[in-house]
Formats: C-alpha cells, structure tokens, sequence
C-alpha cells in the first residue's frame, strides 16, 4: 500500500480528501499545518507521495516544498500542491519552490487521482533506476564468481586504510591468502569444481572477519584481507583462524568432497611506511616462507 500525506488545515478539506484517498487505496497520513508537514517529510521513513495545501499556518506549502528538497539525502517524495491561486506565475512559484505538480481547487476527484498514479509511476521509475545504479556499482567493485571484493577495489581500500592509520596513527595489517595446491584440485575435480572450492573458501573466510574489514579477491586463487586497527599479534591470531576455518571441513561439490587448506602471509605497516605496494611484498614474502614451510601455515613479516 502506498502512503501518502496530505497536508490542510481546514478540517473538512481535510476529511473529504482523506476519504477519496482512502477508498482508492492509500495509507494516508495527516497534517494540519506546514510545520507537520515537514516534520513528515523529512523523516527516512517519509510517505512516496503528498498533497499539500497552498495556504496553510506556520509553514505555506511553498516553503515545506522548499525546504523539503533541500535537505541532501532526503528520500524523494513525489509533491502536488493544491491551490486555488490561478495566475500562471503562481503555477510557476509553485514548481521553482520543488513542487511536481499542481492541482487548481476546487479539485476533480478523479483528475486527482490521475495525476498520483502519474506521481506513482515516476517514483517507480526512480526506484528502478536506483536499483540498477546499485547493481552496477556492485558489479564494478565486486569479483564475479566469489562476491568478494575484486582487485581493483580492495586495492583502493588499502589506500584508504592506510591513509586513516597514517592520519591517526593507527595500526594496519595485511593479510595474502593463497589455496594450497589448487592446481591440484582444478586437474583432479574439474574447474567447475574449482569455482565451487573458491566460492565456498570465500564464505569461511570472510566469516572470520569484522565487518569493517576488507577481503578480496586479489588474482586467481589469491585472496587479500585488510584489517584495520590491528597489528602483528592480532593479525596472526586473525589469519590461524582463517586457516583453521578453511581447513575445518572439505568442501563439498558437484564432482565430490575437496580437502583444502590456505597459507597465509601477514604484515603489518611500519612507522612511517605510507606505501601499499610495500607492505604487500612483505605479505607475499611472508606468504612464500608459508608454502616453503610445509603450507597450511600463518607466517608473519614483522
């Protein structure tokens, strides 16, 4: 059910309007003046549509318009005024102020009625195009087959994180992530069983982590993790835990259960160090004394 408000301060304009409404199915919620309005307008859970009085105390209809639109952020509501102002510098006041459209009173019912539907489809198109904007700034920040975040992005979030630990003098930690033998697995189990191996590693992982951490996909079975505020103890306790979680069962998949453990480097940022590629190398250096350790194993550059 879609809500609207209406907004009159004569209370029998009020109740008949509120009962057309009503009937043709709104949620309606009610304001007898333009502070209430507003008051209305401006909360996160503000109706999609209003009809507002010109001429109302405190606040006309004019300045809810107003300062409706001026708060950045603010849900969009579809606004129609009703007035029985005639001159067309009015109509033009009244759409400059934020108005979407204007209805001369005393109002055709079903005149009305149109002009919200046409509110209504506006809004829906807004929605949709939101919703797409949403999916295509997934899309561009997000690894396809793992839902982690994709190179490019969890790179920038390394920027960005050690920009913070620089400004705030803060700790920063990285951490590389590479699947033991995943060639192996590819050969033995097929790539699509592979895709499957990663998916599911990405989920364990991940569920290792605060949610204000980074992980990412970094470059094939290679995954990234950032973790902000912690240093080289807190990073190592973190990264046993994602090995331990990797390795905590196989992994089952369409061609049958796959063992898999993950070796893990980790390197913290040194006073001063204001360079990302810099403390990636020490992870990968440290990554690579894991493999050549025996793999399944955290080793940390400190």
């Amino acid at each position: 059910m879609t809500g609207i408000l209406i907004a009159d301060d004569e209370p029998l304009s009020r109740r008949l309007l509120q009962a057309s409404l009503v009937r043709w199915g709104y949620e309606v919620e009610v304001a007898k003046d333009g502070e209430e309005a507003l008051d209305v307008l401006l909360r996160d859970t503000a109706p999609r549509l209003a009809v507002l009085d010109w001429v109302m105390p405190r606040l006309d209809g004019l300045e809810v318009c107003r300062r409706a639109r001026a708060r950045a952020g603010a849900p969009y509501s579809y606004l129609l005024l009703l007035t029985s102002k005639e001159a067309s510098s009015d109509v033009v006041a009244g759409l400059a102020a934020g108005a979407d459209d204007y209805l001369r009173k005393p109002f055709d019912a079903e005149e009305l009625r149109a002009r919200l539907r046409t509110g209504e489809r506006i809004l829906n198109l807004q929605a949709e195009l939101l919703a797409a904007q949403d999916a295509l700034r997934v899309q561009a920040t997000r690894d396809g087959l793992t839902g982690l975040y994709n190179r490019r992005a969890v790179l920038e979030r390394l920027d960005q994180e050690m920009a913070r630990a620089r400004r705030e003098g803060a700790e920063l930690s990285v951490l590389l992530l590479d699947v033991d033998h995943f060639k192996r697995v590819n050969d033995q189990y097929g790539h699509q069983a592979g895709d499957e191996v990663l998916r599911e590693l990405a989920a364990r992982l991940g569920s290792v982590l605060r949610t204000y951490d980074a992980f990412g996909r970094y470059g094939g079975e290679e995954l990234i993790a950032i973790l902000p505020g912690c240093g080289n103890a807190a990073s190592v306790l973190v990264a046993d835990r994602m090995r331990s979680a990797a390795a905590s069962s196989p992994i089952e998949t369409r061609t049958g259960a796959v063992a898999v453990t993950v070796s893990i480097g980790a390197a913290s940022c040194r006073s001063g160090q204001t360079d990302a590629a810099a403390i990636i190398a020490r992870a990968d250096a440290a990554l690579y004394r894991a493999k050549n350790g025996g793999r399944n194993r955290v080793e940390a550059d400190l």
